[in-house]
Formats: C-alpha cells, structure tokens, sequence
C-alpha cells in the first residue's frame, strides 16, 4: 500500500512538472505527457481499489464456504410408520446437506 502510494505520488509531482514546463515553453507535447502520467497515475489507483475490494470478496467468500462445511450436517428424517402402514418409527438419512 505504501509503495504504491510513493509510486502515484511521484507520477503526480511528475506530471506537475511536466505540465509546469509545457506552460513555460509553450509546448503542447509536454502538457500532453503530464497529462497521460498523470492518467497513469489515476489508473493504479483504480486498479488499486478493484484489486483491493476483489479481493477482500473473494477471501470473504472462502471464509463463508469454510463456515458452511464446517455447519453442514446430514439431514435426518423421523417418519410416523404408523401412518405408512409399518409399525416403528423410521429414520431416514438423506446424502444431501442442509442448506442455511
């Protein structure tokens, strides 16, 4: 994080310069480079904070996959057999997991 914000910190004071000059000169060529540092600068920090909410989703997703294996458990059924036309209680295991 720190390195990065050193590295678009110096594309900025760069691009300043750049376009400080451009004013001084006349030149459209140097205010054309401060700009386009200065869009280089801006485009790390997008990529910056997609990379950083991506990935702060994606470790969130794997911390809620590890919640769900941990919780999953076999589903079981108690069928009244009475009412099937058996005698005893029935219990029933389904390989499904239970879905929160």
């Amino acid at each position: 994080m720190i390195l990065i914000l050193v590295i678009v910190v110096g594309l900025v004071a760069w691009a300043l310069h750049l376009m400080q000059e451009a004013i001084q000169r006349r030149e459209f060529s140097l205010m054309l480079a401060g700009f386009l540092v200065s869009t280089a600068a801006a485009g790390m920090m997008a990529v910056y904070f997609l990379m950083n909410h991506y990935l702060g989703y994606m470790s969130e997703m794997a911390e809620r996959a590890y919640v769900m294996e941990e919780w999953a458990a076999p589903v079981v059924w108690l069928a009244d057999s009475e009412a099937w036309g058996t005698e005893a209680s029935t219990a029933i295991q389904l390989d499904g997991y239970r879905a929160n």
